[in-house]
């Protein structure tokens, strides 16, 4: 299917879908769970094919955290919002305006000017890039080249219905992994934290090296007995840290101003059934 997320993300993960697809259904997961959730595509889908029957997302940032909310709890006003504002720069300056004082607004203007900005921004980078086509609007593709108001309403409505099985978290993703994580049996949990070399330049909330290490060794403690996958971009100190996992490098194409196709690590829980199929879902350079 098509991506299902009115979000746009740097380093989206959903070309990795029929990948994950097969390997929650051969590891029969009944429960999907995203600790760093951004565009949360896959976990859409997952609910959509009727692959899961449950999904829990968490994200760190309290504006992404905004937008889920809001399209989940206040869908009839995000839609009206929609369905009102112009997307011109104008309107590009007020929601900047809006997201630089995001705790003096209420979850919803928090959560569409999140959106807004991941619409209209260049690679959907909200804070660290500006409009597309440029303040001038003299570039080859105009501000709302990415905002068909009728496709995304269709997604949000979707999404909305599926409320009642989706749980939205916003809160530190260690102490997801022992309020959450820990506390729901079968479940396929897919870690895909900042970006180790580039995360600076494009989240909100990136990691530092020892959070990055710290991450990894509460991952292999807490959750040696449970199902899950670990991606990130490649890097030897990224190797190091999960040394002791069974890993695949893969490639995987994603668009950042100029399409590239980036270099990255999967890493496997020891618990986890892998696939006799893998290198017919995912392009694998090695193991």
């Amino acid at each position: 299917m098509a991506n299902p997320s009115p979000l746009r993300y740097p380093g989206g993960k959903y070309k990795l879908y029929n990948f994950i697809k097969e390997l929650v259904e051969y590891n029969n997961c009944s429960t999907y769970i995203e600790p760093f959730a951004g565009g949360s595509a896959i976990s859409l889908a997952l609910l959509f094919d009727n692959v899961v029957k449950k999904v829990i997302i968490n994200d760190y940032d309290y504006s992404i955290y905004s937008f889920w909310t809001s399209i989940l709890n206040n869908t009839d006003e995000f839609i009206k919002l929609v369905i009102e504002t112009p997307v011109t720069i104008d309107e590009w300056h007020n929601q900047k305006s809006i997201r630089e004082n995001i705790y003096n607004h209420d979850p919803l203007m928090v959560g569409f000017s999140t959106f807004f900005l991941n619409r209209t921004n260049r690679s959907g980078i909200v804070d660290k890039a500006g409009p597309i086509g440029g303040l001038d609007q003299n570039g080859q593709y105009k501000i709302d080249c990415r905002f068909n108001k009728d496709t995304l309403i269709e997604k949000i409505q979707k999404i909305a219905n599926y409320r009642e099985v989706i749980t939205i978290k916003n809160i530190d993703a260690m102490e997801f992994i022992q309020n959450d994580i820990l506390q729901t049996r079968n479940s396929f949990t897919f870690f895909d934290p900042p970006y180790y070399k580039k995360g600076q330049g494009l989240y909100t909330n990136f990691y530092n090296h020892g959070d990055h290490e710290n991450l990894a060794k509460t991952i292999n403690t807490l959750l040696s007995n449970r199902k899950w996958i670990v991606t990130y971009d490649t890097s030897s100190e990224i190797k190091q840290i999960y040394s002791k996992n069974s890993s695949i490098a893969f490639s995987l194409s994603y668009t950042l101003q100029t399409k590239k196709s980036g270099q990255e690590f999967m890493f496997f829980s020891k618990k986890l059934s892998r696939l006799e199929n893998e290198s017919e879902l995912i392009n694998i350079i090695h193991n």
